[in-house]
């Protein structure tokens, strides 16, 4: 038997007044919403990197889990010096701190002057 029709018999029977019961049906929603948020949060999120040549042909396609995603920006900045040069005007930092506050969606696309792109996405 749900909880709500538990709180609904009580108050047939009487146990509680309806007041009670309101509350205690109030309390329920309220702790459903309070766990979906957590499991929301908790949900494994993705740092998704595109980049393009000048052609718009992909040059590299990485998916990084979120909790990885300072390592994974360092080891794409080493392994490429040509993006190290790209991106040197993209604060790091910043776009992690922004992940890790919920940033969602394109959260950086950059373009060199040779027409490289670079496209972050969270998912």
């Amino acid at each position: 038997m749900s909880e709500k029709i538990k709180i609904l018999k009580m108050v047939e029977e009487g146990k509680i007044t309806a007041e009670e019961g309101i509350k205690l049906l109030e309390a329920i929603e309220t702790k459903k919403e309070e766990i979906k948020s957590i499991e929301k949060s908790r949900s494994a999120k993705w740092l998704r990197v595109k980049v393009y040549d000048p052609e718009d042909n992909v040059k590299a396609n990485v998916n990084i889990p979120l909790a990885l995603v300072e390592t994974g920006l360092k080891i794409g900045r080493a392994y490429d010096k040509d993006l190290n040069d790209s991106l040197k005007d993209v604060d790091f930092k910043e776009i992690v701190n922004s992940v890790k506050n919920g940033a969602e969606g394109k959260i950086v696309d950059v373009e060199s002057e040779k027409g490289d792109k670079v496209e972050v996405y969270v998912e």
